[in-house]
């Protein structure tokens, strides 16, 4: 018997009393490759988007201090909807909202399959999934703005989804050449400010939670 669901709008008012001095714990939910396989709606959901080299797995598991995602050798691995449920609370035994982490797309090897999937699945839960409170779109702050991010930000603008983009891999710049790239990104991408990250170092998680307890605080005024 499934635990019972924590309504949206309770869920989403707890989250703004948690994030400061929280102590997370991520768990594992399910692998979805059809919408009849997502988890019932309840609690907010952010979407994590990027390529499949851009590094999501290593920021999922920095932005939790656990490492629950998998970190593959070989890009483009993830082929479902991989969900986890967030907890804020010591003890909780409910979440207070889940992490998705959607396929890669882009990597050459695989980008022709995978993108056949997307209609099946992924347009679904983008389009339709009523508590995705928000997507992180990640980018690589290391290489030129790609065709594929754009095509993905105007999709997610044309569906009216909250997004944030996020650069990747922000300690191998320097400053003044992260800078330089944070405004290439900002222009090419059509996004008025880009949040730099890094996994290794941990520079730029204070502030991405901070993002996402905006997203979730959004879902419950739309």
């Amino acid at each position: 018997m499934s635990e019972p669901a924590l309504s949206l709008s309770k869920g989403v008012s707890v989250i703004k009393n948690l994030y400061e001095k929280m102590k997370i714990h991520c768990k594992f939910l399910i692998s979805a490759a059809d919408p009849g396989h997502f988890p019932p709606p309840g609690v907010p959901e952010i979407a994590f988007l990027g390529r499949s080299n851009v590094g999501k797995s290593s920021l999922l598991n920095s932005l939790v201090g656990e490492k629950t995602a998998h970190v593959s050798s070989t890009p483009g691995r993830t082929r479902t909807i991989n969900f986890f449920e967030i907890y804020l609370r010591a003890k909780s035994a409910l979440p207070d909202l889940r992490f998705a982490d959607l396929p890669g797309y882009g990597y050459a090897k695989l980008s022709k399959s995978i993108s056949a999937e997307w209609p099946k699945f992924i347009d679904p839960y983008l389009t339709e999934r009523e508590n995705l409170a928000g997507c992180i779109v990640l980018v690589d702050s290391n290489i030129p703005p790609q065709p594929s991010d754009l095509q993905l930000i105007d999709f997610l603008r044309s569906a009216q989804r909250n997004l944030l983009v996020v650069a990747t891999k922000a300690d191998r710049l320097s400053g003044n050449k992260l800078s330089s790239s944070l405004r290439t990104l900002s222009q090419e991408l059509q996004i008025e400010a880009v949040l730099p990250y890094s996994a290794k170092t941990g520079a730029g998680k204070e502030q991405l939670w901070k993002e996402i307890k905006k997203l979730t605080s959004q879902i419950a005024e739309d």
